[in-house]
């Protein structure tokens, strides 16, 4: 699981340079393989995510040991378990939203990942460290 951690650590900043990139390219209307490569390395990520909660310590073995009254309690282990997989859960499906207008050629796609980018700011856990194995 350390492995996983560490990967889903390293690709949050993958996904937080394409999303930037992603974002100025769509306000310069210059759509390249930018919104599709980031499709790509968000579902990844989301996978990653979902194997850790339901094996790592974090998620659901979390909720099983403490409750969830008691974990609804706890701000850090909150964070872990219901906040942050929620938030990206809706963070990526605004991903693939915003991938989809880029492919219809709509000029809204920049608004979906404006949003994807406030939500997963608003909730990667910063307290750890912020590069793997550090």
């Amino acid at each position: 699981m350390t492995g996983l951690l560490h990967l889903h650590n390293l690709l949050r900043w993958v996904i937080l340079v394409l999303l930037i990139w992603t974002i100025i390219n769509n306000f310069l209307n210059k759509n390249g393989k930018e919104t599709k490569i980031l499709t790509i390395v968000s579902h990844t990520m989301l996978l990653i995510g979902i194997i850790q909660w339901f094996a790592g310590a974090w998620g659901l073995k979390l909720i099983q040991n403490v409750g969830m009254g008691a974990l609804m309690k706890n701000a850090e282990q909150r964070l872990m378990a219901v906040e942050h997989p929620l938030t990206m859960i809706i963070a990526i499906a605004l991903i693939t939203v915003g991938g989809i207008s880029v492919k219809k050629g709509k000029s809204n796609a920049k608004w979906f990942y404006i949003l994807a980018l406030v939500l997963i700011l608003s909730r990667i856990p910063w307290a750890r460290a912020l590069f793997p194995g550090m």
